[in-house]
């Protein structure tokens, strides 16, 4: 614990105290109905050890989080202080991501334990386990009678929602500990995004408790366990892809900013622009997961292009132009093969067509370019306006907006441009900075498909030393303007005017993507 600061030292031993506060009287009271602990106890550190069973393929991804649907159970059938006592041993035993990993499981311990309590005063206040049916829990697990539904449900989802916010309080208060984190801010992260979860998983805790408390027993209480958890692992297994794909993602971006070293953030300016002018248009959440990796990726293709060209100072020749416009094509080539990125390899295509027909590989018009595409178009188009380059200074703003829409119609689809303008008029422009920012594939807020972990709170502990932060973005040599020397120099194109991304169009600034 040397590496806490001393107010987060200081807030895990209380966590801690008030823990050993909440079992102890378990521990001393002679009617706690040690079988039923026992066996919950065991169900539930089995559930946590199973997500590292290699027969199961492996540690399950990092916020996935515990499963809790056990502990709830044990919060509906037992005293709070033997509930408490329930929640130890899988609380301990759980994953932890990072360093100190001993100190981290018992945080986890205290915390798991703590809510449980809560949550246990929370159902006997609202007279829960009288809805429950039976008497209470004894070593027979055996009932006298039906649970009264559906007045079984209000009293379980209080302690569902007593245990989330318990969770996510101290959550948000070892991050404001540990880190210095605005604690307000944490929880409301935590809260909006760990409430429905829980409540889910206490609806299962409520029919296991049921089950348990029916004439069939603790065996019968498996029956809704088994399939809640193939869900849950499922969905860690789907969580698991997201992060290979965030992952691709990210080494390609990365690939593509160390060869064209001085234009480090386009990429993700350029998805992040795509995602404002797609939400404007009422896309679906998936389709601008999808749009955002087009954005993202548009100039992959320029890892097939010769280095010197792409650091030219000087304009291109009639030869040279040609050859960087071949990086869309070998763009499409490069990620043919990945399955996950769909729509977005014609965006990466066709993203440098013009409505009126003049761009290329293809030379498409109107309707014949794909929706993704022109998004994109618009959206490298802007950010190469509006970023300093080798060659040229950024453009305000509202400048590089007018100048889409003068040439909305002849070389961006009108209804894109209008997109973008009205929510640049909204919300504002505030870019990314650079690609050494992780990626995030799905939007901030999105639902995730699947079955939720109750987990996806701020990870607690955050602010413990991990296996190493990543180095800041070197400098730019001195003298040197930072962006990358666009293929076209300072031209950018043969005559005319108009933003063109590469600089390479008949149109173009210079500018580029």
């Amino acid at each position: 614990m040397r590496a806490l600061p001393p107010a987060a030292r200081g807030y895990i031993l209380c966590v801690v105290l008030a823990a050993t506060a909440c079992v102890t009287p378990a521990l001393a009271d002679s009617a706690t109905p040690w079988t039923t602990v026992v066996l919950l106890a065991a169900l539930y550190l089995g559930c946590e050890l199973v997500k590292v069973c290699p027969l199961l393929g492996g540690r399950v991804p990092e916020g996935i989080g515990s499963f809790f649907p056990v502990v709830l159970a044990a919060v509906l059938l037992l005293p709070p202080a033997a509930a408490a006592l329930v929640a130890l041993p899988g609380g301990l035993a759980g994953t932890v991501g990072g360093r100190p990993a001993g100190v981290r499981r018992v945080w986890h311990g205290a915390q798991q334990a703590t809510a449980a309590w809560v949550a246990g005063r929370a159902y006997g206040l609202l007279h829960g386990p009288a809805t429950l049916g039976g008497a209470p829990a004894t070593g027979s697990g055996t009932s006298a009678g039906p649970a009264d539904f559906p007045s079984a449900l209000l009293p379980a989802t209080a302690a569902a929602v007593a245990f989330c916010l318990v969770l996510t309080a101290l959550d948000s208060g070892i991050l404001a500990a540990a880190e210095r984190r605005p604690a307000a801010t944490a929880w409301r992260g935590s809260v909006v995004s760990s409430l429905a979860p829980h409540c889910v998983h206490g609806l299962a805790g409520l029919m296991m408790a049921v089950m348990w408390r029916s004439p069939y027993g603790p065996p019968a209480a498996l029956l809704v366990l088994l399939p809640m958890y193939i869900s849950c692992w499922v969905f860690a297994q789907y969580h698991r892809e997201r992060a290979a794909h965030q992952a691709t993602i990210r080494a390609l971006v990365q690939a593509v900013d160390i060869k064209d070293r001085y234009t480090r953030g386009h990429s993700e300016r350029v998805g992040q622009a795509s995602t404002m002018i797609a939400r404007e248009l009422g896309m679906t959440e998936d389709r601008l997961e999808t749009v955002r990796i087009a954005g993202i990726l548009h100039d992959v293709g320029k890892l097939g292009v010769p280095t010197r060209l792409l650091r030219k100072d000087g304009p291109l020749t009639p030869e040279e132009r040609r050859i960087i416009e071949l990086h869309p094509e070998y763009g499409h080539e490069m990620v043919r093969g990945i399955g996950f990125l769909g729509e977005a390899r014609s965006a990466i295509l066709h993203h440098h067509e013009r409505v009126d027909g003049s761009g290329y590989p293809y030379g498409l018009t109107g309707e014949q370019i794909p929706v993704l595409a022109r998004v994109v178009a618009v959206a490298d188009a802007f950010d190469a306006m509006t970023s300093t380059r080798s060659y040229s200074r950024a453009r305000p703003v509202p400048v590089a907006l007018a100048e889409l829409e003068r040439c909305a119609g002849a070389q961006f689809d009108p209804s894109m441009v209008r997109a973008l303008v009205d929510a640049i008029g909204r919300t504002g422009w505030h870019p990314v900075v650079t690609s050494d920012e992780d990626l995030q594939v799905i939007p901030a807020g999105a639902a995730t498909p699947g079955m939720p972990g109750p987990a996806a709170r701020p990870s607690a502990l955050a602010g413990m030393p991990e296996q190493g932060s990543r180095p800041a973005a070197p400098a730019p040599p001195p003298g040197r303007v930072p962006a990358v020397p666009g293929p076209a120099g300072g031209s950018g194109g043969s005559g005319g005017s108009g933003p063109d991304a590469d600089g390479t169009g008949a149109g173009g600034i210079g500018a580029d993507g």
